[in-house]
């Protein structure tokens, strides 16, 4: 195989490829739970759980359903790609309105504030009085703690998921570049080990930076099979 001498249509063939293994990634999305785009969840889950202990999506008592359900909404956001900052002031929100005199113990374990205090800014605000100044000040202080928690898991979550996501097209870019470059080579020809070989697996490699995010999987094949002609020529 020559050494390619038009690098423009190279680059646009690896990108190409690119394209096509990200669209195979977003496809990957159908499976259970949300399938790749569940990755990450975990540590948001586990920072809600910092809160609210025992908190699952598949809880039977009723304490738990209402945990359960505000992690399914946390969930649902989560794998539907929603902007993260709307995520966290979703779930701010939601957490912030499980605060009660019984959840201030956990709640103030969590985010270092006085739990007596809480407890009583819990009780004030579900009798509808008005916080006092030194009240006011504590769930000031509840509230930064708990964005700042909330904000550790969700940036923990989301640099997971996206490393998952580029792992994963690198995965497919580099089996669709293979794919092409054995259907292109001669019947008489060995592929595998070759000079070839590795030229595509380098184009495969090459592709998940190169490319954007698309959801055009039936172009996954002939992406390859471009890849492949474009370090042939």
């Amino acid at each position: 195989m020559a050494i390619p001498t038009e690098l423009g249509s190279v680059v646009v063939a690896i990108g190409a490829l690119g394209t096509a293994a990200f669209g195979l990634v977003d496809a990957a999305k159908i499976g259970r739970s949300g399938g790749i785009s569940n990755t990450g969840f975990g540590y948001i889950r586990d920072a809600v759980r910092q809160l609210l202990p025992g908190a699952s999506r598949n809880a039977s008592s009723a304490e738990g359903t209402a945990r359960g359900n505000l992690l399914d909404v946390l969930h649902g956001n989560w794998i539907n790609g929603r902007p993260l900052a709307d995520q966290k002031t979703i779930a701010k929100s939601l957490i912030k309105l499980q605060l009660t005199s019984a959840t201030a113990g956990d709640f103030a374990a969590a985010t270092g504030v006085d739990g007596g205090a809480l407890s009583g800014v819990a009780q004030s605000m579900t009798s509808g009085e008005g916080l006092t100044s030194a009240q006011a000040n504590v769930l000031g202080r509840f509230d930064l703690a708990l964005t700042a928690l909330l904000d550790g898991g969700y940036q923990r979550a989301d640099q997971r998921y996206r490393n998952a996501s580029k792992f994963l097209a690198m995965i497919f870019a580099v089996l669709l570049a293979l794919l092409g470059g054995w259907s292109l080579s001669p019947p008489d020809a060995f592929f595998l080990g070759s000079a070839d070989m590795w030229r595509v697996v380098l184009a495969g490699l090459l592709a998940t930076p190169l490319a954007p995010m698309t959801k055009d999987l039936a172009s996954a094949l002939q992406a390859g099979v471009k890849a492949a002609q474009a370090v042939k020529a």
